[in-house]
C-alpha cells in the first residue's frame, strides 16, 4: 500500500522558518496542463527538489514534504500526474486514482517531470534533484536517464524491475547520467531483495555512482509519521536524502 490520505512526513517542522508556497499550473512540452505545489525558502535556494508522488498523485503529504524541504533552504515542487485525465483542480480524499494511474505513461510522466525541472530552474534553484515515492520512486530513477540534467535522483521504495509500457530502471541503468540513491523497504511484499540486488548490480556495471539502502523489517511506505515503530529508518532515510543533496548541489 501507499500512504493513507491522513499521513504526514516524519520530519520535524522548523519553527520560525520563513517560506512561501503556492499552488500553480504547469504546462509540459506536449501541451498537458497539470497541477503543482511550490514551496520556496526565504532567500536563495540551496538546490531544487522535484517531488514525484505515489500513485495517488499530488495530495497533502507531498505538499507538507515540499514545505519541510523549503524550511531547510531548498526550493521544492511537488506535481500531479493526472492532468491529462483528471484536470488541474485540487482533489479531495475520495478521489479514485486507480483509473487514472492506468492511463498514466512513462512518456507522459517524463515530459511533466521536465516541465517541473524547468520551473525550478526558472526560479534560480540551482542544481535540481528528483525525490520520488513508490510509483514516483521508479519515475525518479527513470528521470536520471531522461536528459533533464539532474544533479541526482532519489527513490523511496520504487520498483527497479517493473515495466510500465517502457523499460525498467534496471534496463535503463546505463543511461542514468547522475548519482542514484535508493531507499528500500526490507519487508516490501512487492519489491524483493533480488530486485534491489539487480538494480545495484546494473548501476555498478554501468559505472553510475549510487547507493541502495534497505531497511530491514520496514514495510512499503514506512516514511510516515504514523509508522512510529520505523521512525529510526525514517530518520536515517531523511539524513541520507539531505546529505545526498548537500554533497552534490
Amino acid at each position: 500500500m501507499c500512504f493513507d490520505t491522513d499521513s504526514s512526513p516524519p520530519i520535524p517542522r522548523i519553527a520560525g522558518a520563513a517560506v512561501s508556497h503556492e499552488r500553480l499550473i504547469l504546462e509540459a512540452a506536449d501541451g498537458n496542463r497539470f497541477g503543482g505545489f511550490l514551496a520556496l525558502p526565504d532567500g536563495p535556494a540551496a538546490a531544487g527538489i522535484v517531488i514525484l508522488p505515489d500513485v495517488r498523485g499530488l495530495y497533502r503529504f507531498y505538499e507538507e514534504l515540499a514545505l519541510r524541504f523549503a524550511e531547510r533552504g531548498y526550493a521544492a515542487l511537488a506535481f500531479d500526474y493526472f492532468g491529462r485525465t483528471a484536470g488541474t483542480e485540487p482533489r479531495d480524499d475520495e478521489f479514485e486514482y486507480q483509473p487514472h494511474v492506468e492511463e498514466t505513461t512513462d512518456a507522459g510522466t517524463a515530459v511533466d517531470t521536465r516541465a517541473a525541472v524547468e520551473e525550478l530552474r526558472r526560479r534560480d534553484a540551482g542544481a535540481v534533484f528528483t525525490v520520488g515515492f513508490c510509483y514516483g520512486g521508479r519515475a525518479s530513477w527513470l528521470a536520471a536517464a531522461g536528459g533533464h540534467g539532474l544533479a541526482g535522483a532519489v527513490g523511496f521504495y520504487g520498483s527497479p524491475t517493473r515495466e510500465r509500457g517502457g523499460p525498467s530502471a534496471v534496463a535503463q541503468a546505463g543511461e542514468m547520467a547522475c548519482p542514484i540513491l535508493a531507499l528500500q523497504a526490507g519487508a516490501d511484499a512487492n519489491i524483493t531483495a533480488a530486485d534491489n540486488a539487480a538494480f545495484d548490480a546494473a548501476l555498478t556495471a554501468a559505472g553510475v555512482e549510487h547507493e541502495v539502502v534497505t531497511y530491514d523489517g520496514a514495510p512499503h511506505s514506512f516514511f510516515d509519521r504514523k509508522q512510529e515503530e520505523f521512525q529510526d529508518a525514517s530518520d536515517d532515510a531523511w539524513r541520507r536524502v539531505l546529505g545526498f543533496v548537500d554533497r552534490l548541489a
